[in-house]
């Protein structure tokens, strides 16, 4: 019989998730991951970093351009806003662990030696790399997950997620297992596209005064 199955649906980052250890231990097996072809025109995996026992766990994307040369997550232009609404937010930085839902930075350039442009993961990417981010909060144990833009909540909930209807507000969802607060928000990334910038990033200082109030 000839399977319909797509190659695809082998998509996964299981095979790779060791079954103990820490952070430490986690990072250095995600370095080999092999679970979905975005390995391979990325430099690096870019995972999470932070405290270890962080009361909030922010989530985005992917990495970006400037993420994936350097193998840090939220080192760009967006990390750097992410930093500064956190701290006009009442939300320590240093506090917080910050990680991507996708581990590789996928993109697209017209022309060799061009710049590179991000692509949005599929849905499939976004699954097969999950079982890092599962195994990222059973570890880090967060009281809150701030939900940075719709990629990272379609991952997180599903895919009829929408951030514009459920912004700024606390979630109680069932997470890979386990019981969780979200709050989602816009990817800071949005902001630095907005054409009203100090609006957009009003409104994303707002969300995480939200995420902060969850927090006291």
């Amino acid at each position: 019989m000839v399977s319909t199955k797509s190659p695809e649906d082998a998509y996964t980052a299981e095979p790779f998730v060791p079954g103990r250890g820490g952070l430490a231990a986690l990072r250095d097996a995600a370095a080999g991951c092999r679970g979905c072809p975005l390995h391979r025109d990325a430099t690096q995996t870019v995972f999470g970093e932070g405290a270890a026992h962080a009361r909030v766990m922010l989530v985005g994307e992917q990495p970006g351009d400037q993420e994936d040369r350097q193998g840090k997550p939220f080192v760009g232009p967006a990390g750097k806003l992410l930093d500064r609404a956190l701290a006009e937010a009442g939300i320590e930085p240093a506090d917080a662990y910050v990680t991507n839902a996708v581990k590789h930075f996928k993109f697209t350039r017209a022309e060799p030696r061009k710049r590179r442009i991000h692509k949005a993961p599929s849905l499939r990417e976004m699954t097969a790399c999950g079982p890092w981010l599962a195994k990222e909060l059973e570890i880090v144990e967060p009281e809150l997950i701030v939900v940075l833009g719709a990629t990272a909540g379609k991952a997180l909930l599903g895919s009829s997620f929408r951030v514009t209807q459920v912004r700024g507000t606390v979630l109680e969802e069932e997470i890979h297992g386990r019981r969780e607060r979200l709050v989602p928000t816009v990817h800071p990334s949005a902001v630095l596209r907005a054409e009203d910038r100090d609006g957009a990033y009003r409104g994303l200082v707002t969300d995480l005064e939200v995420a902060a109030r969850a927090l006291a």
